[in-house]
């Protein structure tokens, strides 16, 4: 494997020479937004949709897209060229830069911080797509807009610490009684034949795989609902499924220690996880 390259403010180096101020406001405050560009064959997948999701954060916290589409486009297929192996993820972050400590905005202009760098595409195990996934949940007491890509990411970190300390592989969120996503996925679940997923709002990331899910249920002939979903439907799901730019499509067979209807990945999961391998592909 080469040395791994990464794109810090214009400049390309090795990633272990890069250098950050402790004044950046991404290390004081978490004042900065990212993305993951996921990479197959060193081809990005769905790259429009996840620079513009880059976008709409940017503007959630009053921030200027410091480059555009094709410089992005430029970056992202310079470090897929750059480094190891073929199937890679851009992690792509951009703070608001370097400023003396205060809450407040700077009131003088600051350059921003931007940052990119990839590693390896960390392809679910075959054991773990043949058995599923064994999931907890717990209470969503995260801020009110998870809407937004923000890298300020504790409440995630604290949600998937828990479900990690069980041995189990993600952690699915609650507030008030109804789903709202996961701690690093969007979550399904498939309700007499219908595949199901809460709308969108300010208190759910859209996973760039919302939007893909749509077209693959259409391709499976699976018919898609979108409403809101309550916890007692959850647990009493045909099937449960997560979705990320990592996991792609994956059963949950096991939530809080029980079994998901027959405790194996469902037909629906099958036929979803054949379309997203064939949409790869397309790339």
């Amino acid at each position: 494997m080469r040395e791994s390259i990464c794109h810090l403010n214009g400049d390309y180096l090795p990633l272990d020479q890069a250098r950050v101020s402790v004044l950046d406001r991404g290390f004081i405050f978490g004042d900065g937004v990212y993305e993951v560009v996921p990479a197959y064959a060193r081809r990005p997948f769905r790259f429009e949709q996840h620079i513009a999701r880059l976008g709409r954060s940017l503007r959630e916290i009053g921030m200027a897209d410091p480059l555009g589409r094709e410089a992005w486009r430029a970056l992202v297929t310079r470090l897929l060229a750059d480094n190891d192996p073929a199937d890679q993820c851009i992690y792509i972050q951009i703070t608001r830069g370097v400023a003396r400590r205060d809450h407040a905005f700077p009131k003088d202009a600051t350059a921003p911080t931007v940052f990119a760098y990839s590693f390896p595409f960390p392809h679910v195990p075959q054991a773990l797509r043949e058995q599923g996934a064994a999931c907890i949940t717990l209470p969503d007491t995260r801020w009110l807009r998870a809407h937004i890509k923000s890298i300020a990411l504790l409440g995630n970190v604290l949600a998937r610490q828990a479900s990690a300390e069980l041995g189990a592989q993600e952690t699915i969120l609650i507030r008030d009684g109804w789903l709202t996503e996961a701690s690093a996925s969007n979550v399904w679940l498939v309700r007499h034949g219908r595949l199901v997923c809460p709308p969108m709002d300010n208190l759910k990331l859209e996973g760039v795989r919302v939007g893909l899910m749509d077209e693959l249920a259409q391709v499976a002939g699976v018919p898609l609902e979108r409403r809101p979903v309550a916890e007692w439907e959850l647990r009493c799901a045909d099937e449960i499924l997560l979705s990320s730019a990592t996991k792609e499509v994956l059963a949950v067979t096991t939530l809080d220690g029980r079994a998901v209807a027959t405790g194996r990945p469902g037909p629906v999961y099958a036929a979803l996880h054949a379309a997203y391998q064939a949409a790869k592909q397309t790339v």
